[in-house]
C-alpha cells in the first residue's frame, strides 16, 4: 500500500497535479507516519507554492533532507535567521551542509541577503566547486563582483568532475528498477523544488539581479507575512495571465528538453544544458538611463538647476522638457565603436534563427516554461534518484537530467563520449560566463565581443540577446539596444528577462506607442511579474503622470521585494515629486538588495547635490564610480561634487577622464570650461568652448558661459553678442532670466566665483 501510494503521489507530481498530490500524500502519511513520508508531503506543498505548510509540517525534523525543505520553506517566507539555522544547526557547528551544491547555494543566498558578503561568495564557490554547472551560484559570484574568470571556474577541473557525474550515473543506469517503495528516500529532488527547481508560478516571482533561480518567495510569503509590514493586495496579483500563444505568433519551444535531431550523439549534453540567468541585473537591474541623444544636446542653466532623476540601472535623471546643465548627462558613458562588428545595424548581420532551434532551452529565471521544465525532469528523477548520491543534489539533478535523454537500453554511457561532452558544455559555458562576468564589471564592449564568439544557436537565444541589450543600453547606445531586445522577444516570447530594462530602452528613445504596447503585452502575460509593473510605469513616466508611475513602481517592489530596480525607479519618482527623503529610502532600499546596484548610490549623490550637501554627495558619486569606472556621467558628475568643494585639481583630473570614456558626452567638456573660468584660465576655457560650440551649435548654454568670460574680461561688445546668441536660441526661463541679469550688469564687475 505504502508504495502504490508513494507512486501515485510522484505521477501526480510528475503530471503537475498538485492538488491530487498532496491529498493522496496525506493519505500515506496518515497511515505510514514516517519522517521521509513527512518530506514528500512538504515537497508537494513546496510544488504548489505553499511554503507556509512546508515550514509547519517540517519544523523540528533533524533529517538533513528535511532541513534543507525547511531552509527552504523559511527562505521563501524571508525567514533568514530560521533558514541559516537549519542548514548550520547550532549545536553541530561541523555538520555537513545537506544536499550539497544545491544547500551551499541556498546558504550563499541567505548570506548575500543578510550582509555577510565574504561568507556568501564562500558559499557559492564551494557550490561550484561540488558542480560546476551550478550556473546559477555563478552569476551571484558576478553580480558580489566576486567571480574568479571564466577560464578558471569552467575549465579541465570541471569537465573531470562533470565526467566522474555522468559516467557513475551511466553506470548506474543499470539498476533502474529498484522496488517503489524507497522512493520515498530518495533526494531532495523528488520531494520539493531545489533553488533551481521552483514551480512555473514561483518563477514568475523572481527577478533579475537579485533573486537567482530561487523559487519566487513572495507569493506565498504574502500570505503568511509582508516583509514591508504593510498588506498585499493578493486578490488583484491573482488574476490569471493568457497563454502565451494568445499573446504571439511565435509558438513557445517544447516544455520537455528532447534531442535534436541534428544531434548524433544524445549523451553529449552540450546544446540543451543551458545554464540559465537570472540576471537583473542587476545587471541588476535593472535601470533607467540618461536621457536620450536628444537631451544630451540641451544643457542650459545653472549647474544645480534639476532636470528632474533618471531612469537608468545606472544613473537617474528625468527625461523632461527641462534643458539645463544636467540634463545633459544623457550622452553616456560608453564609445559607440561597436559598429564595427554588426555592418548598418550592429545586430542586422547574424541571422536571427526560428526559436523552435532551441529545443525548449530556457535561459531566464522568469521563463514561465522553465519552471515547467524543471518539473518536468521529475519523471526521470523519479525512476533514476535511488543511484544519486545525497551530498550533490543539484549536481545529481543536472546529471540526471542530461540522462533523461540517454535511452536506457544504450547502458554505460562511453567514456570518451562523456569526456567530449563534458569538454563541449565547459567551452560553452566560459564564453557564456566570461561575457556575463564582464557585463557586470560594467565592461560592456568586451562581454559583446565574447558573446560574438558563441555558435549562433546560442547567441540567438533569448538570455545572450537580453544579456546583448543590456550591454547596449549600459554604452548608451539605445537604438542597438531596442534591436538586441526586439529579437530576444521575438526568440522568447514568454520570458520576460530583460523586458524591464527594454521599457526603459523606449523610454529614452520616447516610443510612446512600443512602450505602450509592451507594457499591455507583459501585464497580458503574467500580471505577477515584477518587470511588467516597472514597464507599466515607465509608460507612464514618460507622460509625466510620476504619480501613477510610482504607484506601479511600487506594486513591483511588493511582487519582489528583493528587486532592486524596482526600487530605484521608486526613488526617481520621488525625486521627479521632490520628496527627497523617501527618494533617500527607496535608494538606500535598492542598496540593501544589491550593494553594487550604483545608479542607487548616483541616485542618493544627486539628491544631495541638489540639497547642497557637497561632501555627502561627493562620497556618493565615488562610490559608484569605484563600481563602475567606465562611466562617462558619474565621472562627470563626481568632478562636478569635487568643483563644489573648491578642489578643482582633481576635478579637472576626473573631467578629462569623463572625456576621454565617452567623446560624444558634451557634459563633462561644458564642465570642464566650467571649472577653467573659475580658475580664471579664460582662454583656455574659451578654446574648449569654442570646440564645443561646433559640437553643439545650438545649445544656448554655451554662448552664455562664453558671454559670461567675455564680460569678465570687460570684451563687452563681445559679451552681448553671445547673450543675444544665447536668448536667441530660446533657452529655459530660468536661464533667460539669468542672461538679462548679465546683461544689465554688463558694466558691473563680477564676483570671482559667478559662473553661467
Amino acid at each position: 500500500m505504502e508504495a502504490i501510494l508513494t507512486d501515485c503521489v510522484q505521477n501526480s507530481l510528475r503530471h503537475f497535479m498538485y492538488r491530487n498530490a498532496i491529498f493522496i500524500c496525506e493519505r500515506l502519511c496518515a497511515e505510514f507516519a514516517s519522517e521521509t513520508n513527512m518530506q514528500l508531503l512538504a515537497g508537494c506543498y513546496l510544488h504548489d507554492n505553499q511554503s507556509y505548510a512546508a515550514y509547519h509540517i517540517l519544523k523540528g525534523m533533524q533529517m538533513a533532507q528535511s532541513r534543507y525543505l525547511f531552509a527552504l520553506s523559511c527562505f521563501q517566507m524571508d525567514l533568514l535567521k530560521e533558514a541559516e539555522a537549519a542548514l548550520c544547526p547550532a549545536n553541530e557547528p561541523g555538520a555537513e551542509i545537506p544536499n550539497g551544491a544545491a544547500g551551499h547555494y541556498l546558504l550563499g543566498l541567505i548570506y548575500r541577503y543578510t550582509d555577510r558578503r565574504k561568507s556568501a561568495v564562500h558559499h557559492f564557490k564551494q557550490a561550484l566547486s561540488v558542480d560546476p554547472l551550478m550556473w546559477a551560484a555563478y552569476e551571484e559570484l558576478c553580480v558580489l563582483g566576486a567571480a574568479e574568470e571564466a577560464t578558471a571556474v569552467f575549465g579541465e577541473a570541471a569537465a573531470l568532475c562533470i565526467q566522474k557525474q555522468y559516467l557513475s550515473h551511466g553506470s548506474a543506469s543499470q539498476s533502474l528498477n529498484m522496488p517503489n517503495e524507497d522512493h520515498s528516500t530518495v533526494s531532495a529532488r523528488n520531494f520539493g523544488p531545489g533553488p533551481d527547481d521552483a514551480s512555473p508560478r514561483q518563477l514568475k516571482h523572481m527577478q533579475g539581479n537579485n533573486l537567482r533561480d530561487i523559487p519566487g518567495n513572495y507569493h506565498g510569503a504574502a500570505a503568511v507575512q509582508s516583509s514591508n509590514g504593510g498588506s498585499s493586495n493578493i486578490s488583484f496579483y491573482n488574476t490569471p495571465s493568457p497563454m502565451v500563444s494568445q499573446l504571439s505568433g511565435v509558438a513557445p519551444p517544447p516544455l520537455c528538453r528532447n534531442v535534436q535531431s541534428n544531434v548524433p550523439n544524445p549523451s553529449i549534453p552540450s546544446a540543451d544544458s543551458s545554464p540559465r540567468s537570472t540576471v537583473n541585473s542587476t545587471i541588476q537591474a535593472p535601470r533607467r538611463k540618461f536621457v536620450d541623444e536628444g537631451k544630451l544636446r540641451k544643457i542650459s542653466g545653472r549647474l544645480f538647476s534639476d532636470s528632474g532623476p533618471r531612469r537608468s540601472t545606472r544613473l537617474s535623471g528625468d527625461g523632461g522638457a527641462n534643458t539645463n546643465v544636467s540634463a545633459t548627462m544623457a550622452v553616456g558613458n560608453g564609445t559607440s565603436n561597436s559598429s564595427k562588428y554588426f555592418g548598418g545595424s550592429k545586430l542586422s548581420s547574424m541571422a536571427f534563427r526560428a526559436v523552435t532551434v532551441r529545443k525548449g532551452q530556457s535561459w531566464t529565471n522568469e521563463n514561465i516554461d522553465e519552471g515547467i521544465r524543471n518539473e518536468n525532469f521529475d519523471d526521470s528523477r523519479s525512476n533514476t534518484a535511488l543511484t544519486t548520491s545525497s551530498s550533490s543534489p543539484s549536481g545529481d539533478t543536472r546529471s540526471l537530467e542530461q540522462g533523461a535523454v540517454i535511452p536506457i537500453s544504450a547502458g554505460i554511457m562511453n567514456g570518451s563520449r562523456a569526456i567530449s561532452g563534458a569538454s563541449e558544455i565547459m567551452d560553452l559555458l566560459r564564453t557564456l560566463g566570461e561575457g556575463y562576468r564582464l557585463s557586470c564589471m560594467y565592461r560592456c564592449q568586451e562581454a559583446l565581443d565574447v558573446y560574438l564568439k558563441l555558435p549562433q544557436k546560442h547567441y540567438n537565444t533569448g538570455w545572450v540577446l537580453s544579456q546583448v541589450g543590456k550591454a547596449y543600453f549600459e554604452l548608451v547606445d539605445y537604438s542597438e539596444a531596442d534591436w538586441a531586445f526586439s529579437l530576444a522577444r521575438q526568440a522568447s516570447p514568454y520570458s520576460l528577462e530583460g523586458m524591464d530594462m527594454y521599457s526603459t530602452v523606449l523610454y529614452h528613445l520616447k516610443e510612446d506607442m512600443k512602450l505602450s504596447y509592451l507594457a499591455q503585452e507583459l501585464i497580458s502575460t503574467d500580471r505577477l511579474a515584477p518587470q511588467s509593473w516597472c514597464a507599466m510605469g515607465n509608460c507612464y513616466s514618460l507622460q509625466k503622470d510620476h504619480e501613477t508611475a510610482l504607484r506601479n513602481f511600487q506594486r513591483s517592489v511588493q511582487l519582489n521585494p528583493r528587486f532592486a530596480y524596482a526600487h530605484t525607479l521608486c526613488g526617481h519618482e520621488y525625486v521627479a515629486l521632490e520628496d527627497f527623503d523617501n527618494g533617500i529610502k527607496s535608494y538606500q532600499s535598492a542598496l540593501w538588495v544589491d550593494t553594487r546596484h550604483y545608479n542607487s548610490w548616483y541616485g542618493l549623490g544627486m539628491i544631495y547635490l541638489r540639497q547642497e550637501k557637497y561632501e555627502f554627495s561627493e562620497h556618493h558619486f565615488r562610490m559608484a564610480f569605484q563600481i563602475n569606472p567606465c562611466s562617462s556621467v558619474i565621472m562627470c558628475y563626481l568632478g562636478t561634487a569635487l568643483h563644489v568643494l573648491k578642489r578643482n585639481d582633481e576635478a579637472l583630473v576626473i573631467m578629462e577622464k569623463a572625456i576621454l570614456a565617452d567623446k560624444k558626452n558634451p557634459l563633462p567638456i561644458y564642465q570642464k570650461a566650467n571649472i577653467l573660468v573659475s580658475l580664471e584660465k579664460f582662454d583656455e576655457a574659451l578654446e574648449v568652448l569654442e570646440e564645443l560650440k561646433e559640437y553643439i551649435p545650438r545649445e544656448s548654454s554655451v554662448f552664455a558661459l562664453m558671454g559670461n568670460i567675455y564680460k569678465r574680461r570687460n570684451m563687452h561688445e563681445k559679451a552681448m553678442l553671445h547673450f543675444g546668441l544665447a536668448l536667441d536660441l530660446k533657452p529655459p526661463a530660468t536661464d533667460v532670466a539669468a542672461i538679462k541679469s548679465a546683461i544689465e550688469k554688463l558694466h558691473v564687475p563680477d564676483e570671482p566665483e559667478e559662473e553661467m
